[in-house]
C-alpha cells in the first residue's frame, strides 16, 4: 500500500478502538472551548476542568474577563501552571475579542492566531470543535505518534502538522487529532510505549524496524 494508505488504514484501526475519542475539555461554547485550551498548555484536561467551573463563574465570557482584576485571574488559575503569563494572556484575548470581533471568537485561523496565548495548535482545536472547522492539530502525544507511524519525520509542528493533512482526508482532520492523543494517552506512550497493551501493534513501523533487526 501507499504511504497514504497505510494512513488512512491505521487511521480506521484507531477508530475502531477509541470509537468515542473527543475533546476532553469541558465547554459549552467556543469561548469556553479558547480558554480551557490556552490554559491546558502543560495541565492536564482533568485539572483544566476542575479549574474551569469556578472560572466561567466569574467570567462567563469576553467582556467579564476584559475587565477582571489580574490576581482575581491568577488566583482562579494558579494550579494549571504557570498562571501569571496564562492570565496575562487571558486578559489581552479577552480584550481583543471585545474591542476586535465583537466580543466572539473568530472563526478563521488567521484571526485565531493573532489572538493573545493562541497558536494554531489551540486555533485548530478551537476551529475543529467548536466551529466543525477541519483542523490538524499537533500537540506532544500527535507528535510523538507522527513520528512513531513514519507519518512525519519533523520535529517541527507545523512541518508535522503539512505532512498529516497530506496524509488523511480533509474530513478526517479533527478526528484524527483525539484518536492520536488518545492512543498517545492509553498506551503509546513518553519516553516508552507499552507495545504489549497496543491494538495496533502489528500495523505500526517502529515495531517492524524492531523485528528486522
Amino acid at each position: 500500500m501507499r504511504k497514504t494508505e497505510k494512513a488512512q488504514h491505521l487511521y480506521r484501526c484507531l477508530e475502531q478502538t477509541y470509537p468515542d475519542a473527543t475533546c476532553g475539555l469541558n465547554y459549552q461554547n467556543s469561548w469556553q472551548l479558547l480558554v480551557a485550551t490556552i490554559l491546558s498548555a502543560q495541565c492536564t484536561d482533568k485539572r483544566v476542568n476542575l479549574v474551569t467551573v469556578g472560572l466561567f463563574a466569574a467570567f462567563p465570557g469576553p467582556a467579564a474577563m476584559a475587565t477582571a482584576g489580574r490576581e482575581q485571574l491568577e488566583e482562579l488559575i494558579h494550579s494549571t501552571g504557570f498562571f501569571r503569563n496564562k492570565a496575562k494572556n487571558l486578559l489581552l484575548c479577552a480584550r481583543q475579542i471585545s474591542n476586535l470581533h465583537q466580543g466572539k471568537v473568530p472563526g478563521k485561523l488567521e484571526e485565531l492566531v493573532a489572538l493573545a496565548g493562541v497558536g494554531r495548535k489551540t486555533a485548530n482545536v478551537v476551529l475543529g470543535n467548536a466551529f466543525q472547522i477541519p483542523g490538524m492539530v499537533v500537540d506532544t502525544h500527535v507528535k510523538r505518534l507522527a513520528n512513531r507511524f513514519g507519518w512525519s519525520k519533523s520535529e517541527n509542528p507545523l512541518q508535522i502538522e503539512k505532512d498529516l493533512v497530506g496524509l488523511l482526508p480533509t474530513a478526517l482532520w479533527t478526528q484524527a487529532g483525539h484518536l492520536l492523543i488518545a492512543h498517545g494517552r492509553a498506551c503509546c506512550k513518553a519516553p516508552t510505549p507499552v507495545c504489549s497493551q497496543c491494538s495496533i501493534v502489528d500495523l505500526c513501523p517502529r515495531i517492524g524496524v524492531q523485528r528486522s533487526r
